[in-house]
């Protein structure tokens, strides 16, 4: 290929127009977001819920109505922005549910799934403005284009985390759409070039163009202000974009770049301050704090430290998954271009910026102890636009040439990439992680069957019996009250508060609350829950009005209430077994939630202990059904192996009588066959294999001529194993003749062929 054509990526990629309108292409992301929102049914990261929808119900709902609001908010760390916009989300869904009077439990489900819904829709702008980008740099209607569309799409990330509800999700849309509003053509020159334009008419398309240019630019500068202030360290994208058009602009824009700034910031940040003072109650800066404490007093640090490469070696491959080499090859080109044409000045600029913010912003947070993935998520939009240059140039001639041979090997690739990125996005937001979002979908059941399902009572905390609940899990390991709904539902967690205001030396050993269970789930149950291991309640709270008192002596010092149901990690449950063996506690449900975790606390199903025996017993049932109905069908695939020898001996005649590897021979095959000791030392070696060191020769004499012990047979019955004196001294088995089947009635070979069903209860003890 022509030098020229790869450092000309609009060249390289435009094709006739398609005629597909933007609002078409809206529509069809929005209900695919939707349709992502709703099938996303795990957890990721708990900021997904406590950094916006706990906030957020206490804001639409009150403080009484059991909100978790965690220690962050206290100390004035986020910005209102984000909650509030999902608390008006929360007032417009439970005003709906409340006009059309909709049951509890619908009701239930509808506030679970309004933000769902809301952030569904910021999603599917995200991924347009996204898509309308890249027309900027690839041309209407290009290949390029529809290329970065079908990449983000695709993409399983985006599939996994765009639309959950964190302010990182928040402020990638936010980025991309005031990228699509900045005035690129100042970094380039070409706005002061068409300013000096002598063409009849050039000075009033000059003004218009520079009405437009402004106008899009205060657009832009709002998003900017907006999306700082969510996330104060997408200052780096913004530092770097405005340093760029510092360098490269006029004087005039200069000016206008720097006026505009302060107004826009001004009026966001006014805003922003009315809304926190509002929501805090007092005045306070939470940019400015969140600073201090992630830097000054480095308190990030408390949830974990990050290698210096976490965002070359784990960050980029997350994010873009199969796309990770096309992204690498479009920033190495992008990085690399020397020459490009005047039509493609501007785009090209487009992309040597997108590929410097792809580069300075992971680049100074690694700076940073803590690092997330979710940290770079504003800059995966400009790497799929990145990408789209390689991926058209390798796939394109496999997807549209008609040549079949030539370009195969790349059809292949393209669909092991699709594939692979179907299945890591539905494991992801279907299996993985999924038992904890599941579990209070169940405990929202049992409130329902256990306590009052009335509307009013779900909305009045207390007007009627609820059931109680503690999670013994590391701190934030499920969802809080935007996913139990009802206040009635008394629950408490192990937390996990930072040192705040400690010195180094009180850092250095401090342990949290989860910390300390874990460290010694004895001594920590011990001491922190009421009454100790000694009193732990005999019924749930809902049968007779909360649980009984325990003796004062053992209630002096407490944390926690015993709660009608138990939930902690499959880990764990050997030491919940070796602690509440005495007590009333059981099992009394259990769910799937990770075949793997980094973190071995959260390992395992999430397991459900309960104080009802009814629900005990109801439990132990199903499992038992659930039993019954394996060896059913471990049954029936014994008999359709008898029917499957038979209607072939009925189809083969006489050849069909000599055995082969079928479901016969396999009941033979399992029979001990006396060994054949041919030498001394094998048989030495056998024997010795007989005596145990740990008992005396009296005892290793008998059990030398004792019987072995049965072993179980499979169907139809069980032979005793042999004893070693019967195992050394029996002759080898004859072989068995050719035509032992001869001697199998007909009757009953036609019988198991004409037969088709074994299921009744009457051929089984037949068989049995």
């Amino acid at each position: 290929m022509p030098s020229s054509a790869v450092s000309s990526p609009r060249r390289l990629v435009s094709q006739p127009p398609l005629h597909s309108p933007a609002t078409n292409v809206f529509l069809f992301l929005v209900a695919f977001r939707l349709l992502n929102a709703l099938a996303v049914r795990t957890f990721f990261q708990p900021d997904e819920f406590f950094q916006s929808l706990e906030p957020a119900w206490q804001i639409a709902f009150g403080k009484d109505q059991g909100a978790w609001v965690t220690w962050e908010w206290h100390q004035q760390l986020r910005s209102s922005l984000h909650p509030l916009f999902f608390a008006a989300v929360y007032k417009v869904t439970d005003l709906l549910a409340t006009t059309l009077r909709l049951s509890a439990t619908t009701r239930a489900d509808l506030l679970i799934a309004g933000p769902k819904s809301a952030q569904a829709v910021i999603a599917a702008i995200g991924d347009f403005y996204t898509w309308k980008l890249a027309t900027r740099v690839y041309g209407p209607d290009s290949r390029g284009a529809w290329t970065t569309l079908f990449a983000t799409i695709l993409n399983p990330w985006q599939w996994f985390c765009s639309t959950r509800t964190l302010s990182n999700c928040v402020e990638t849309t936010v980025t991309i759409v005031a990228l699509d509003q900045w005035p690129w053509q100042w970094s380039t020159g070409a706005s002061a070039v068409r300013s000096r334009s002598s063409k009849p008419g050039a000075h009033k398309g000059a003004i218009d163009e520079s009405r437009a240019l402004l106008s899009s630019l205060r657009r832009c500068l709002c998003l900017a202000a907006l999306a700082v202030i969510l996330r104060p360290t997408n200052v780096l994208i913004w530092a770097t974009l405005a340093t760029v058009a510092w360098v490269r602009s006029g004087w005039t824009q200069r000016k206008v770049l720097v006026r505009e700034t302060l107004l826009c910031g001004s009026m966001v940040l006014g805003v922003s301050a009315v809304a926190d003072r509002l929501f805090y109650g007092f005045w306070t800066f939470p940019p400015l704090r969140f600073l201090y404490f992630n830097i000054a007093q480095s308190l990030a640090v408390f949830y974990g430290r990050n290698d210096w490469h976490y965002y070359l070696s784990q960050g980029y491959p997350l994010l873009l998954t199969t796309l990770l080499p096309f992204a690498i090859v479009g920033l190495f080109r992008t990085l690399n271009t020397r020459t490009f044409s005047a039509a493609d000045h501007v785009q090209t600029a487009i992309r040597l910026q997108l590929a410097t913010i792809c580069l300075v912003m992971p680049l100074v947070l690694s700076l940073i102890s803590h690092k997330e993935v979710r940290f770079i998520y504003p800059l995966l939009p400009s790497l799929h636009i990145l990408a789209a240059p390689p991926l058209v140039q390798f796939f394109y001639p496999a997807v549209y040439s008609r040549s079949s041979s030539a370009s195969t090997p790349q059809r292949l690739i393209l669909i092991s990439l699709v594939f692979t990125n179907l299945v890591i996005g539905f494991y992801t937001s279907l299996y993985h992680a999924s038992g904890v979002i599941n579990v209070l979908t169940y405990l929202r059941g049992q409130h329902e069957a256990h306590g009052s399902s009335s509307v009013t009572s779900a909305l009045t905390p207390r007007a009627s019996p609820g059931i109680t609940a503690g999670f013994l899990m590391p701190c934030h390991s499920t969802p809080w009250r935007s996913h139990m709904v009802f206040p009635t539902i008394d629950a408490w967690a192990l937390t996990c508060d930072p040192p705040i205001d400690q010195t180094p030396a009180e850092k250095a050993v401090y342990r949290d609350e989860a910390d300390q269970f874990y460290d010694n789930p004895s001594l920590f149950l011990r001491e922190h829950m009421r009454g100790g291991l000694r009193y732990t309640p005999s019924r749930p709270s809902y049968q007779h009005g909360g649980h009984s008192t325990v003796d004062a002596r053992a209630a002096e010092t407490w944390t926690h209430e015993w709660p009608d149901y138990l939930i902690f990690f499959q880990h764990l449950e050997p030491t919940m077994h070796s602690l509440l063996r005495a007590s009333s506690y059981d099992e009394c449900w259990r769910t799937y939630n990770t075949a793997w975790h980094d973190d071995w606390r959260r390992r395992g199903d999430v397991v459900v202990w309960c104080l009802d025996p009814s629900e005990q017993d109801g439990w132990r049932a199903q499992k038992q059904r659930h039993a019954q109905v394996a060896q059913d069908r471990h049954f029936n695939r014994i008999i359709k192996g008898f029917q499957h020898d038979a209607r072939r001996q009925q189809k083969q005649g006489w050849k069909a009588l000599i055995p082969s590897r079928s479901s016969f021979s396999s009941l033979w095959s399992s029979s001990p066959t006396p060994p054949r000791y041919t030498t001394f030392s094998e048989w030495r070696r056998a024997a010795q294999s007989y005596f145990s060191p740990h008992l005396s020769w009296q005892e290793n004499l008998r059990s030398l001529f004792a019987p072995r012990p049965v072993s179980h047979w499979p169907w139809p019955g069980n032979r005793r194993s042999l004893t070693l004196w019967e195992r050394l001294w029996s002759p080898a088995p004859p072989t068995p003749a050719p035509g032992i089947w001869r001697f199998v009635p007909s009757s009953l070979l036609n019988w198991l062929k004409n037969r088709e069903s074994y299921e009744s209860h009457a051929d089984r003890e037949m068989w049995e």
